[in-house]
Parts: C-alpha cells; structure tokens; sequence
C-alpha cells in the first residue's frame, strides 16, 4: 500500500466529510474494505483482522482524537488572529506528528498478523500493489504537463472551496499561478511509493513486521531519492506561499467559516472521545 495501512485512510476520510461522526461510526467497515484489497484472509485470519482494526480505533478514540480535538482549538485560534509563516509550520508539524503516531499503532496493531501470512498470501498482496501502483499512473499521470498542472489546480480549487466557500477570481487566479510554477511530484512519489512498499514487502516476507514494520512505515521519508526530497521542499514553500495569499486575498467571512469548521472539528472529536467503549 502506499502509505501502508490504517491511518492515512482514516486521515483522508475525516478530513474529506463533514459528517465526522457518521465517517468515524462506519469507519471500521471502510478499513477492513480497503485492507482487504490487499490481504487474502479468511476465517480465522479475517476474525483475527477485525478484531485488530477494533483495537486499533479503540486505541484512536481514546488516544489519538482528544489531540485532534486539542490542536483543532489552537489552530481556529491561531486562524482568527491571521495566518502567519510560523502557523503554517506549526500545523504542518502537528499534523506529522500525529500521523507517525497512528501509523506506529495501525502497524504494531496488525504486525502479528502480517508475520504469519503465507507465501500464497504474499503474493497476492503484492499483485494487488502492482495493480494499485496502475490505478495511481491512470489517475496521476495521464496527460500533458499541462492538462496535469490545470487538474492540480481545480483540486486545490475544490479543497479550498469545501472550507471557505466560493474563491474570489483573485484567488482562484493565485492558485492556477501556484500550479503552474510548483513542481509536479506525482512522478517522483510513484516511484518513492514503489521503493517503499518493497521494502514493506521484504519486511513482511521475513517475517520481521513486529520488530521493523511500525518504525519504518512511520518514518517513510527515509532512504527517498534527494531528488524527491528537494521538489518536495520546494513545493511546500510554494504552497507555504500560496495559502499566506490567499488569506490575505481572503474576505471577512472565509475567515469566519474556516474558524467556526475548526470549532466544529474539535467539539466532534472531543464527542467521540468521550463516548463509552
């Protein structure tokens, strides 16, 4: 997988919904969906996996949410005062920090079962890796530079939207200046993701998932192409860049909206967190 397991799912999953709860209530049957497109298991194996995906996300709503519900607060706090370089670093590093985390507890959580899977069962993880490294080129690197910049801008566009509200023409006109300065990574990440999950596999084949697996997938930068390394800084300075302008491009009213989604995000969190297990 390309992040591999849980926690990127869960991650995209929120951030993507504006029904938190209802995301977090069904989250266990959309982990177990995703993870079975790439583990073949079945009767005990696959009563072993849900109860693993159970522990995990017992682990996540005791854990892991009161911190989102925590650092939510500080960033509509952070938000309502006006962006600053040193806000965005802030975020930037909460949100990794957070995800490494997870990801440690996901892996550890799934590692014992992960080291007792056949070679059949290999196998056909890793088809399903080459199938789904085939589903990222079709919907990342099709096209020309440009229908690839112009794609990359309508979703920042649509990313945007769905926590402000409609953008102004200026800027909507920043982000398409955005995209077609910064550089494209899609071609750089599919060949990091494809480094790294060899090395997963290489892990899991030698049956080393619970002493390895957790701190390498939590820490996937290591051993990246410099080339890798260099775009990706140089796109987050652009993108750094690109959301100081648009707040100051920003009304009244946008600001008003992305504090109170904030808001919103912590009290649903710290809802979760506090209910009975």
């Amino acid at each position: 997988m390309k992040r591999w397991v849980l926690l990127a799912l869960l991650t995209s999953a929120l951030a993507g919904c504006s029904g938190v709860r209802m995301v977090y209530d069904n989250l266990d049957t959309f982990i177990r969906w995703r993870m079975l497109q790439f583990l073949d298991v079945h009767g005990e194996q696959a009563d072993e996996l849900d109860e693993r995906i159970a522990r995990f996300l017992r682990w996540h709503r005791t854990q892991a949410l009161p911190k989102y519900a925590r650092d939510a607060d500080a960033a509509s706090r952070r938000m309502a005062d006006g962006l600053s370089s040193e806000d965005l670093v802030w975020g930037y590093d909460v949100a990794l920090a957070h995800v490494r985390e997870s990801l440690r507890e996901a892996v550890d959580q799934v590692a014992p079962l992960l080291d007792r899977l056949t070679p059949e069962q290999l196998r056909y993880m890793e088809a399903r890796i080459v199938e789904e490294n085939r589903k990222f080129a079709r919907e990342n690197l099709r096209g020309s530079e440009r229908e690839r910049r112009e794609r990359r801008a309508q979703r920042i566009i649509e990313r945007m939207e769905e926590w402000v509200g409609a953008l102004s023409k200026a800027q909507v006109e920043r982000v398409k200046q955005f995209s077609a300065r910064a550089p494209l990574l899609e071609e750089l990440r599919d060949r990091d993701n494809r480094r790294l999950q060899a090395e997963v596999i290489a892990i899991i084949r030698a049956r080393e998932a619970r002493q390895r697996l957790g701190e390498r997938v939590a820490n996937w930068e290591l051993g990246r192409d410099p080339a890798y390394v260099a775009a990706r800084a140089a796109n987050q300075q652009e993108f750094y860049v690109l959301l100081l302008d648009l707040d100051r491009l920003g009304t009244k009213e946008q600001r008003e909206r992305i504090v109170a989604e904030l808001r919103r995000y912590a009290d649903e969190f710290r809802h979760l967190a506090s209910r009975p297990s």
